[in-house]
């Protein structure tokens, strides 16, 4: 525990303090006593959650509520589930947690409860109005002592459903009455959602110092009050409807937000706005028909979109009914769910981790895939979890991807080099992988993310080379690469990759966009000698766009350094590396610096910084570089 402090919360030790002079929250929080946080419980060994009100074909810890079920039971369940998961964090155990249409809650008699690791919320209606919850669905801190933090608040999300933020948690103060409170890092995303209340993305009832590094909002609606950004470093917010958004630290990211904030990057201003997202395809999602069945609503492409896909009433796409789709459990080999995908079905995973001896391989266009409760894979023997043979229509989402005990040269590859289908796009949504951490003897993978499929969609993309947890180290928890994109035509949102041991992400496919990174350099290399991008250069780029690539336009990316071997004063030659050719673009690049020995010689190609721990404005400050060239 004291590593996380130490090496998640110290290397961020003053964006509270940038955050104090942002504005917004700080006149509020700061007037407001704090609330002290439960003691986290240890982990449990096996679920304690109360039996699932449904379990079927679903699986064992799929909870689907109902209005007619008492408000007491409903609220019984969820605490229950909570109190094992917030604090649960490389634990085994998933939850999804589903709301069928009507209301839950009231003015009088609130719904307020509490989202844990490994646990989905979401709606079973049509539309985010079918299901209304009032009350609130929180995420807060977690302390340490007196350190209270959302640096660690990973892997959960809320989704399709409304809230009416409402009412006060039990036990707090004022401080938390009429506060929605989704203080997350990252892979924690709201989607489809409507909030008619205050939304605050960190927790300042808790103590301080408040950190939190999130985070993705999409195809979401805010109403009544202004998004509090408050200590968030950093944000993607694409195709939603804002009241307002109160401040921020770093970078903040808006694509095709009606009310986002204007664009002011650089010399102090955080925030880098698109009118409009270029491609997008929203999420699949279940819900329930007039018929109580299951059905899966596959969203159609738009371009050039602003706004929520829903918010003019019936959103255009396909529903595929529950009987079109094969449904797994945590039992079920990668030989079955391949062969029933190769049958014509489509795949859902319910909650659970999956061991794996071989891939799952996806053979035909057009087929969706998707997990319940942060469904977990796990290649076993140098496998890849997931392969995707075909370019065209294959919907991936809601899966955590580890690695295995063996090294997998690629955890998931997506499509094959060729062309692709810019109608129908292969979808790569709330996909979020992982490198060590959880288990608890060395694992390894090359690349986590091969993307080969052009005119694809990247959206909510969290790769993570474990710099906390178990078997963590150097030479323990080895990785090279988070993504690799070789297709064409290629549009990403929401990429984070952080620690990777060379370049975290390698763009080579022509005309691609990507709409804000956010990255963390390798903490741990032992020497200068072990990290370097080739004998003369360096370190490694944290984003590399290669040689052969004429066209490419990249919008709010940073990179973050903190070196943590006392022994070694380690530098990059650059945070990114790409062409001098006209047609590759960046706008809105930032390095801050935040610990150790060392730093970034310059920002991308020898231009923008230096930024090092000797010329560096101060700790925590960003370094920005409004455009290249």
């Amino acid at each position: 525990m004291n590593k996380i402090i130490s090496s998640r919360a110290a290397r961020r030790a003053l964006a509270a303090a940038a955050a104090l002079l942002a504005g917004g929250w700080i006149a509020v929080g700061s007037a407001i006593p704090a609330s002290a946080a439960p003691a986290a419980p240890a982990a449990p060994a096996a679920s304690t959650a109360a039996a699932s009100t449904t379990g079927g074909n679903l699986g064992p810890n799929v909870y689907v509520f109902s209005p007619s079920m008492s408000q007491s039971s409903i609220q019984n369940t969820l605490d229950s589930i909570a109190s094992e998961q917030v604090s649960n964090q490389f634990g085994a155990q998933r939850f999804a947690l589903f709301f069928e249409p009507g209301t839950y809650g009231s003015s009088t008699t609130p719904l307020i409860f509490q989202v844990g690791y490994y646990t989905t919320v979401a709606g079973l209606g049509l539309n985010p109005s079918d299901v209304v919850i009032n009350g609130q669905v929180n995420v807060y801190n977690q302390c340490f002592g007196t350190n209270c933090i959302a640096l660690d608040n990973f892997w959960r999300s809320l989704s399709n459903l409304t809230i009416n933020v409402t009412g006060n948690k039990p036990g707090g103060t004022s401080c938390s009455a009429s506060t929605d409170f989704w203080a997350v890092s990252q892979a924690s995303p709201l989607r489809r959602v409507h909030v008619n209340g205050l939304l605050s993305l960190m927790d300042y009832c808790d103590g301080s110092p408040d950190y939190a590094s999130g985070g993705f909002i999409a195809d979401s609606e805010f109403t009544g009050a202004s998004v509090t950004n408050g200590s968030q470093q950093q944000w993607v917010t694409r195709n939603s409807n804002l009241d307002g958004w109160s401040n921020g630290v770093w970078n903040q990211v808006f694509c095709g937000d009606n009310g986002a904030p204007a664009q002011n990057f650089g010399n102090g201003g955080v925030y880098t706005t698109l009118a409009s997202c270029p491609v997008t395809e929203e999420e699949p999602f279940l819900y329930t028909d007039s018929q109580g069945d299951y059905n899966v609503f596959v969203p159609a492409v738009q371009h050039n979109s602003s706004g929520p896909a829903w918010a003019s009433g019936a959103e255009a796409g396909t529903s595929i009914p529950l009987s079109k789709f094969f449904v797994a459990s945590p039992g079920t080999s990668g030989a079955a769910m391949t062969a029933a995908m190769a049958r014509g079905l489509n795949l859902i995973l319910t909650p659970g981790v999956y061991d794996l001896d071989q891939p799952i391989v996806v053979p035909h266009p057009d087929t969706v895939v998707l997990g319940l409760g942060m469904a977990t894979l796990v290649p076993q023997h140098g496998n890849a979890a997931m392969i995707v043979i075909p370019n065209s229509g294959v919907k991936l989402s809601g899966l955590i991807i580890d690695a295995g005990p063996v090294n997998s040269p690629v955890l998931l590859s997506v499509g094959t080099p060729g062309p692709g289908n810019a109608s129908d796009p292969d979808l790569i949504q709330d996909i979020f992988f992982r490198i060590g951490g959880a288990e608890t003897t060395p694992v390894s993978a090359t690349v986590s993310l091969l993307d080969n499929a052009s005119n694809s969609i990247i959206d909510n993309i969290w790769a993570w080379r474990a710099d906390h947890g178990n078997a963590v180290g150097w030479t323990v928890n080895k990785a090279d690469t988070g993504v690799v994109v070789t297709g064409d035509n290629v549009t990403a949102y929401g990429l984070a990759v952080e620690h990777y041991q060379k370049n975290e992400v390698i763009w080579s496919g022509q005309s691609g966009t990507d709409i804000f990174f956010q990255n963390e350099m390798p903490y741990d290399p032992p020497s200068q000698s072990a990290w370097m991008g080739s004998p003369t250069q360096d370190g490694c780029p944290a984003f590399l766009v290669t040689g052969n690539v004429r066209s490419f336009q990249g919008y709010g990316m940073g990179s973050y350094i903190v070196f943590i071997q006392t022994s070694a004063t380690l530098f990059a030659d650059e945070a990114f590396q790409a062409p001098k050719t006209p047609g590759v673009q960046f706008h809105s690049l930032l390095v801050v610096y935040l610990g150790g020995s060392g730093g970034d010689k310059s920002i991308i190609n020898g231009v923008g910084g230096p930024v090092t721990s000797t010329s560096n404005p101060g700790v925590g400050t960003p370094v920005d570089l409004i455009g290249y060239p």
